[in-house]
């Protein structure tokens, strides 16, 4: 239940956010809608060229205020907050692994690959609707996985 309902709020408040990010010189990254402890957390990842910083993140939830309030995407009280999302930002949609080819990104598996284990590291070279495809730096080794099996990828900025 929790997860449909995170869902649903997410793709609604998307919506409403969408325009008003694109107003602001910015773009939606990710809507989250999550509980944690007693607390339901409506998160909104910003981005923009050149990275956002915090006059941007205020413009964002000063703007999302009202409109937020008029849309009432859910029956709970929950505490907004708008971020940007890191430099070891998680790639989700499809547009993030296509802004990426050619990225140096981390993997981490739900459970160990043989040969892998559970985390590696290599440049993102292919993806599509249910499998992503990691280089090694060398260019010797590739290896296809499944988004299903992987806890998350993100950007690798640190090397």
């Amino acid at each position: 239940m929790k997860e449909s309902k995170g869902g649903f709020v997410s793709e609604s408040v998307w919506k409403v956010a969408e325009p008003i990010a694109e107003d602001l010189g910015l773009t939606v990254w990710d809507v989250r809608y999550l509980k944690e402890g007693a607390s339901w957390y409506l998160r909104v990842f910003i981005d923009k060229e050149g990275g956002v910083d915090i006059n941007d993140c205020e413009a964002m939830s000063r703007a999302l205020d009202e409109p937020l309030d008029r849309l009432d995407p859910t029956n709970d009280a929950y505490i907004l907050e708008v971020s940007s999302p890191g430099l070891e930002r998680e790639l989700i949609r499809p547009e993030h692994f296509d802004r990426f080819i050619g990225a140096d990104i981390m993997v981490h598996l739900i459970r160990p690959m043989e040969v892998l284990g559970r985390d590696f590291k290599g440049v993102l070279t292919a993806h599509d609707r249910d499998t992503v495809t990691v280089t090694d730096h060398s260019g010797e080794n590739q290896v296809t996985v499944n988004k299903k099996d992987a806890a998350w990828i993100k950007l690798d900025d640190f090397d």
